[in-house]
Order: structure tokens, then C-alpha cells, then sequence
């Protein structure tokens, strides 16, 4: 394990590191706060490069290199999905639970009524209690 006492050269380090073996890398923050200590560990199983640091000023740069490592991480192309084939140009009624679906929430928002002997606006009753 090399610990790295560059911000720069650390966060070099653990793009190439993550853009040379994507599937293999691990990145792991261990923040140690007894000591009030920031720890940063990228590994692919054979490097193991790590940085650590007390100071509060590279917060912005840990948040910035996540950033960087996530937006990374994402950018992979899913499997292809295969393409249905286009149908004729007829046009179909959409489908009966489509339909049905929407009559349904219609006729049951407008049967709703308010229950007699409730509140209004959801409050509790005041108990009653004898007068002095």
C-alpha cells in the first residue's frame, strides 16, 4: 500500500487506475472521526493506492474526485436490447386495462362524498368536560 502525499498525483492516479480495470476496482473512504482523519483507498487487487489527510480543505476536492470516479462509473453502454420490428401502420385502440383504468379513478373521484358526523379538515373533537 503507497500512500500518496500529492492531492494531484493521487487523484491521477485513481482515474488511470479505475480507467485501466473498471470491472476489478474498489474505492473505499474511511472517515475516522475520534481522530478527525480522512482516508482514501483505490484498488484493483495488485495497486493499492491511498491518501490521507486532517485538513478540511480537500472536502471540495474528495467531493470533486467522487464526482469524477461516479460519472465514470456510469457512463457504460448497457447490452444492446434488440429492436422490435415496425408493425403496419393500423391503428390500435389502446389497451382494455389502459381504459378501464382511467373510467375507474374518474368514477370513484367523483362518488366520494363526506362522511356525516366527521370533522372538517381532519381535526380531533374537544372533549367536554363539566363546567366550574
Amino acid at each position: 500500500m503507497v500512500y500518496i502525499n500529492s492531492w494531484q498525483e493521487y487523484q491521477e492516479a485513481a482515474e488511470a487506475l479505475y480507467t485501466s480495470s473498471p470491472q476489478k476496482t474498489r474505492y473505499c473512504v474511511k472517515w475516522k472521526s475520534s481522530e478527525g482523519k480522512l482516508v482514501l483507498k483505490i484498488t484493483d487487487d495488485t495497486t493499492c493506492i491511498k491518501f490521507k489527510t486532517h485538513s478540511s480543505i480537500f472536502l471540495n476536492r474528495f467531493e470533486a474526485l467522487n464526482r469524477s470516479l461516479l460519472q465514470k462509473m456510469i457512463n457504460r453502454r448497457p447490452p444492446a436490447i434488440p429492436i422490435p420490428t415496425p408493425r403496419a401502420a393500423t391503428a390500435s385502440p389502446a389497451p382494455p386495462s389502459v381504459a378501464s383504468g382511467k373510467q375507474e379513478s374518474t368514477t370513484q373521484s367523483s362518488s366520494t362524498t363526506p362522511v356525516p358526523g366527521g370533522t372538517a379538515g381532519g381535526g380531533v373533537k374537544k372533549k367536554k368536560g363539566k363546567k366550574k
